[in-house]
């Protein structure tokens, strides 16, 4: 008689070959599996939904589900297991696994495949899946067609065990599995066959020493900086799992160099300022200006992580010519300015107490000081003063109001751009998810859904396009657990392009670039269950995030005038930069 201590399902191979992965994967440290409906993955799907240490959460829409789970996987940092069935649906997964590359996520792709013989011969819902994914995830691998045998099962657990391993070392990223399958796909009995070779397994045994990964040990050593420069550190996006620490580690390394710290609005710095001296986030309009870009031309440049979003703050860094320390947990090149840069791999701790502390500052902190506190006593002036529905002032407004703690996930184009302009420095301690790696809108609103699954009450602020190319996410809002708030700034179209050349060319620009809608976004999201408010003024708007509801889903929609706002930011950013 089969005693089974693990949960394991041995009705027949399939199901028990779904069971020994689903349950090698849980002792690797997977806690969640966002699953797509279909045929061909369905022992894998029973197998998550049965397993009592691995949460499955189905989402019909492929893409949506990707980017559910990428957001899941940057909240912890934890990899993420993402099931589908065979054909077109893990196409549908591309766009979130090349965002997970980019920006580093840890995601267990596996798509359930027809077996050798089913393929190329015009079987239903069959492609190509080997190496779907080409270069954009750090490991593939097609798992054998499953067998209840003793040598294949070993094999099977240890290759998903170094699939885990490989989605976090030697830096994060996405791994993909194609799991073939012959019939029957339900776990249907095989008149005791497997049943009597699984009782035949120590299984306890078998597990014994699957354990999550550990971490990989950094290799570089912590380079010499000259103090008795002009040096800057430049504090990129970052997901780092501890993010007071980080910025107490920058804040460190500020004070034994005398440097200042011009922090990126994605960056945990910004959220944790008591933490940093020396801390400069008004860059961006002050370096507008070209006397004051010269004045302050450093010596030499430290990039904690990735570059940040402000191309005005690269394109200085490019143009001053100064050598460039670019410290990152990455192995691959990330220098997109192709510079003088020297990679140092190191964990950041150990580069800020590895540095010798200065023995005096050289004033170049103190010139900057005086250019950020000028710049950013002008901008916040305007901004406090303004009364239209500007977009600037809503990343500006959640950087004040929302709750201590607030997980913040925001779109690409100008939400983004916004929140590196105005997003104050502050002590609120909130947490910011950006898909940032490819720089895409695709899977915003997902994204968003899965950081906010599960964990406390969590924001969006999202543009209507970036919204509307991800309305699908809404299908999850009947399942979802959590609490987001969306902040649309509708501004009818591609707010961004109005910043570029190409705005100049009038009904080309509006159909091709700007490329306007007319949506009733409450009708959609009531067509959805979702509760949806119209924003009347700013006080109506601080009243709405400044306590946030313990659950659901709400759309804040505030009705905007892109052409305004692009025209307002241009004479704003330049007036403060003046100013300083």
């Amino acid at each position: 008689m089969f005693v089974n201590p693990l949960s394991l399902d041995p009705r027949n191979a399939n199901s028990l070959w779904g069971s020994v992965l689903a349950e090698t994967l849980a002792r690797s440290g997977v806690r969640a599996a966002v699953v797509s409906p279909g045929s061909r993955s369905t022992p894998l799907a029973f197998a998550f939904a049965r397993h009592g240490g691995i949460e499955a959460i189905p989402v019909l829409d492929e893409r949506s589900a990707a980017f559910y789970a990428l957001g899941m996987a940057k909240r912890e940092l934890r990899p993420v297991a993402l099931l589908c069935t065979s054909g077109t649906a893990g196409a549908n997964y591309f766009p979130a696994v090349i965002e997970a590359q980019e920006s580093g996520v840890p995601l267990i792709v596996i798509t359930a495949d027809r077996p050798p013989e089913m393929r190329g011969c015009a079987s239903g819902q069959t492609i190509d899946q080997e190496r779907l994914y080409g270069s954009h995830v750090n490991l593939y691998h097609e798992l054998a067609v499953p067998e209840a045998n003793l040598p294949l099962l070993r094999y099977l657990r240890q290759s998903v065990a170094h699939a885990v391993e490989r989605s976090l070392a030697p830096f994060a990223g996405p791994v993909h599995l194609n799991a073939p399958f012959r019939d029957p796909l339900v776990p249907a009995q095989d008149a005791g066959l497997t049943e009597a070779f699984a009782a035949g397994v120590d299984w306890e045994g078998f597990f014994a020493h699957v354990a999550p990964p550990r971490p990989v040990a950094a290799v570089s050593q912590v380079p010499v900086l000259p103090h008795a420069v002009r040096g800057v550190l430049v504090a990129g996006p970052s997901l780092a799992p501890e993010p007071q620490a980080l910025a107490a580690a920058v804040g460190e390394l500020s004070r034994r160099l005398g440097w200042p710290v011009l922090a990126d609005g994605l960056s945990p710095v910004r959220n944790h300022a008591a933490a940093v001296p020396h801390l400069v986030t008004r860059y961006d309009a002050i370096l507008r200006t070209a006397a004051a870009a010269d004045s302050l031309r450093p010596e030499v440049v430290v990039c904690l992580g990735e570059w940040p979003t402000s191309k005005v703050l690269r394109g200085w860094v490019e143009a001053s010519g100064a050598p460039v320390f670019m410290v990152t947990d990455r192995p691959d090149n990330r220098d997109a300015l192709h510079g003088p840069t020297r990679r140092v791999v190191v964990p950041l701790q150990a580069f800020a107490e590895g540095m010798a502390r200065a023995e005096a500052p050289n004033g170049y902190e103190r010139l900057w000081a005086g250019h950020e506190a000028q710049a950013g006593a002008a901008l916040d002036a305007r901004l406090e003063a303004e009364e239209a529905l500007v977009e600037p002032k809503a990343a500006w407004i959640l950087g004040r109001r929302l709750p201590v703690g607030t997980a913040v996930s925001v779109a690409n184009s100008m939400p983004v751009r916004d929140m590196e302009f105005v997003w104050p420095a502050n002590d609120r301690g909130y947490r910011v998810f950006s898909s940032r790696g490819a720089n895409g809108i695709d899977g915003t609103l997902s994204t968003a859904l899965g950081v906010a699954y599960g964990a406390g009450p969590a924001v969006l602020l999202t543009g209507d396009l970036a919204f509307l190319h991800d309305a699908n996410g809404l299908l999850s809002a009947p399942r979802f657990k959590g609490s987001l708030t969306v902040v649309l700034v509708n501004n009818r179209g591609g707010g961004i392009f109005e910043h570029l050349p190409v705005a100049q060319f009038g009904a080309v620009f509006e159909e091709f670039f700007a490329t306007p809608q007319e949506v009733d976004f409450a009708g959609l999201c009531a067509a959805h269950g979702v509760a949806h408010v119209h924003v009347e003024d700013w006080a109506h708007f601080e009243g709405l995030v400044s306590s946030l509801p313990a659950r659901g889903i709400r759309v804040l929609e505030i009705a905007a005038d892109r052409k305004r706002d692009a025209a307002w930011r241009k004479e704003a950013f330049a007036s403060a930069g003046r100013q300083s």
